[in-house]
């Protein structure tokens, strides 16, 4: 397996990722921890760089469109959301169940 990503294409799958897990954050701002942005972007990140380096490695330019610095940006943007949605919903719900219940008393 050969590596192609250049300093560009690293740089806008890391942005898509802080915005992902920026997002992320945003909607489950009260119940879930403050961290969730965080889970959410390395899942993201982690999961464009196994789809454009791994899924799709051996595609070319003519094959796929648009391919930035390496980067093949379509298919690493969507196919990001599933191990990051899953990250964040995998984190959200182990912070629930870590929160003591509020009860009120009798």
């Amino acid at each position: 397996m050969q590596v192609d990503l250049g300093i560009q294409g690293l740089a806008i799958l890391t942005t898509l990722a802080l915005g992902f897990g920026n997002i992320a954050q945003l909607v489950r701002w009260k119940s879930g921890t403050r961290w969730l942005w965080l889970v959410g972007a390395i899942a993201y990140f982690i999961g464009g760089l196994f789809v454009s380096e791994v899924m799709f490695a051996t595609a070319t330019e003519d094959e796929l469109q648009p391919i930035i610095d390496g980067l093949v940006f379509d298919e690493a943007m969507l196919f990001s959301l599933v191990p990051g949605i899953a990250a964040v919903a995998v984190a959200w719900y182990v912070a629930r169940r870590g929160r003591p219940s509020r009860t009120t008393p009798v």
